[in-house]
């Protein structure tokens, strides 16, 4: 690890640590962070630099702005989302300039966190399916804790939807997914 990729994920993970609401134990944000590059070392070890500090800073601070700040409803749902990545973009940009990274590459982390060219860029690709990875991993049981088979049937639909055809293959492989969540998963 270069020393600026090190002083870069210190500060997100100093950032991280200020997260009031605790999950086993720890500030969430900062167990947000830490699983999100755990699951970024396992499926994309060779990944590079930028996109190391984008996985790590995908939730940066995000209490800050809470979503009940939004109207309710899809609408409301999606500004909150995509105010979020405009400041978690905004937030690592200004980490990594201050490790020592050029403009391209903090630019280059905005794109990744606002998730511009899904489906068409690799690295952006790679991160969604890191994102949908802990979502499922670490985040969907408690997430389905009262609400119907169908409902979750849809989010799994949605979830996979966003994931490249070998994410989606990897989440069949890795899972125990019962039907028909895995017909979700294949898109059937």
């Amino acid at each position: 690890m270069t020393d600026r990729l090190g002083a870069a994920l210190a500060a997100i993970d100093r950032a991280n640590a200020a997260d009031p609401t605790a999950e086993d134990g720890q500030p969430a944000a900062l167990l947000y962070g830490q699983r999100m590059t755990a699951e970024l070392d396992r499926l994309f070890p060779d990944a590079g630099e930028v996109l190391r500090i984008a996985a790590r800073g995908q939730h940066v601070e995000r209490w800050l702005l809470p979503r009940a700040g939004f109207p309710a409803g899809k609408e409301g749902y999606l500004a909150w989302r995509r105010e979020q990545g405009r400041r978690h973009a905004a937030r690592v940009a200004g980490v990594m300039a201050d490790a020592g990274y050029d403009a391209a590459a903090c630019d280059r982390a905005g794109t990744l966190l606002r998730k511009e060219g899904i489906k068409r860029d690799a690295e952006v690709q790679a991160l969604e399916d890191v994102i949908c990875f802990v979502f499922l991993r670490w985040y969907f049981q408690p997430f389905a804790e009262g609400r119907s088979q169908d409902d979750l049937v849809e989010i799994v639909r949605k979830t996979a939807r966003k994931m490249s055809a070998e994410g989606r293959a990897r989440a069949l492989a890795e899972f125990a997914l019962p039907e028909p969540f895995a017909a979700a998963v294949r898109g059937d």
